[in-house]
């Protein structure tokens, strides 16, 4: 969760009650009659870290509500926060199948703890109480927007599957891939989170704008981290995407101005996935730099989006969420 200024504090106790009633909603409809799918889910539950996505639904549902905190007491707005919660969740343990990662949030992923069949169906049972739940928010149309999203979830990933090991791989591609692997959902958390709460249609469209270049931004420092984390701070094995042959943006603006003989070093280190010399390369050029300017240029535009309107006081709240995004070390 951010920070509030003290200047908002009136919103921390609100938005805190709220964040925790999220996670009692995610508990209860994961619960089974069954102890071995009881005891998967609340493994799968120590995956949450800040809770971006559930706090961008309930930020832009009392930006909607023009800083009225009571929104926040609106069951759908919490039912709706708790879904999108969920379908992260699956993600999550789906991308560690993909990865073959070992280690989330300091303990084992379920694919090493149980297998990957396990954890396939787990995440296939998150997405399956994610759209149970939404629809119990009794809106039609509002699921139809989350299935849409996930839709592009699915997407993203299928389109990065298709360009593993692809040094070919170019700038507009790897953004459309972000864009639809990560930045669908956290735009659709902003743009859902403010129709719940009653926004008008600008407003709505300015939070998912907002949202989805806050969720550009997250991916591209998530792939900074990965190359160069600290695996203690970030919760999570590191050096996958090299390993699996994921070319992500420092590497492409390091092989974008790279001369001649430093080039051949990249496409060497990235071909026989030796991350040690990728890192030492990038360390020696400004490819890292260069990302997180990227990625700061997502966070401003995104503030830019929210510019003009009245949000009731919220957007200093927003903002900080925002930066949160590039300062984040996990």
């Amino acid at each position: 969760m951010i920070e509030i200024d003290p200047a908002h504090a009136h919103l921390a106790a609100p938005l805190a009650d709220a964040l925790g009633a999220v996670e009692r909603r995610f508990e209860t409809q994961l619960v089974s009659e069954f102890p071995a799918v009881s005891d998967l889910c609340e493994h799968v539950s120590r995956y949450r870290g800040k809770m971006l996505r559930p706090t961008m639904t309930l930020l832009s549902g009392i930006a909607a509500a023009r800083g009225d905190a009571s929104i926040l007491e609106r069951d759908a707005l919490v039912r709706l926060a708790a879904v999108v919660e969920m379908i992260h969740m699956a993600t999550l343990v789906h991308d560690d199948v993909l990865d073959e990662a070992d280690d989330r949030r300091g303990g084992r992923t379920v694919n090493r703890l149980r297998g990957n069949e396990t954890a396939v169906m787990l995440g296939d049972y998150l997405i399956s109480n994610a759209f149970h739940l939404a629809a119990t928010i009794g809106d039609a149309g509002l699921t139809v927007k989350l299935g849409e999203i996930t839709n592009t979830l699915c997407e993203g990933e299928l389109i990065q599957l298709h360009h593993r090991e692809d040094l070919g791989l170019d700038f507009p591609t790897y953004l459309e891939v972000i864009r639809r692997k990560t930045a669908a959902l956290v735009g659709g958390c902003g743009r859902l989170g403010a129709l719940v709460a009653g926004g008008d249609e600008r407003t709505c469209e300015a939070l998912g704008r907002f949202g989805e270049e806050l969720g550009i931004a997250f991916q591209v420092r998530d792939d900074i981290l990965d190359l160069d984390g600290n695996a203690d701070e970030v919760g999570k094995t590191l050096g996958r995407d090299l390993a699996k042959g994921k070319l992500t943006l420092p590497v492409i603006l390091l092989l974008d101005t790279a001369p001649p003989d430093r080039f051949e070093r990249v496409v060497h280190a990235f071909e026989s996935h030796d991350s040690e010399l990728l890192l030492e390369l990038l360390r020696e050029s400004d490819g890292m730099d260069r990302a997180l300017a990227f990625a700061r240029e997502r966070v401003d535009a995104g503030v830019a989006a929210i510019d003009g309107l009245d949000l009731g006081g919220t957007e200093s709240l927003l903002r900080d969420l925002a930066a949160s995004v590039i300062t984040r070390s996990r």
